[in-house]
């Protein structure tokens, strides 16, 4: 397995793989043109979104992603790495790509200049809490809520 920048021919596969992840998570349907809106913020001058692949021995086929962005917490007066979503598919839990992504996307926000990541997982996902737990994370009691400025 290899850890490595998405690149745009990435993008139909990251798009299925997070297409899996919102349905894993009970989230709407990711948009049609995911792979496109994708394409935007990571490769645009600057970016919006950096994200780390892993691909599969044969160098095919992407088996998990993790996407980081840089935000700033008004509190503490500094910006921190959001790790906006890890995910690996279902059949390669446990074997180790989730604890290499996450390393890596720790490693790549230290690149970007911050030196705390933040992130957010579901409730009842135990699987999860146990993952973030054992790499020495920390939960805080807050409820995310959403608000559609679309409508």
């Amino acid at each position: 397995m290899t850890i490595r920048p998405a690149r745009p021919e990435d993008l139909p596969a990251l798009a299925a793989l997070c297409a899996a992840h919102a349905a894993y998570e009970r989230a709407p349907a990711v948009p049609v043109d995911l792979a496109a809106r994708l394409s935007m913020a990571l490769f645009a001058e600057p970016a919006r979104l950096w994200c780390l692949v892993a691909v599969d021995d044969d160098g095919q086929n992407l088996i998990g992603y993790a996407t980081l962005t840089v935000d700033f917490a008004t509190w503490r007066g500094r910006s921190f790495g959001h790790l906006d979503c890890l995910y690996v598919a279902s059949a390669r839990r446990g074997s180790g790509v989730g604890r290499r992504l996450f390393t890596e996307v720790a490693r790549l926000a230290r690149v970007k200049g911050v030196d705390e990541l933040q992130w957010q997982t579901p409730s009842w996902n135990t699987d999860a809490i146990r993952f973030y737990q054992r790499v020495g994370a920390t939960s805080s009691t807050k409820l995310r809520y959403t608000l559609d400025l679309a409508t």
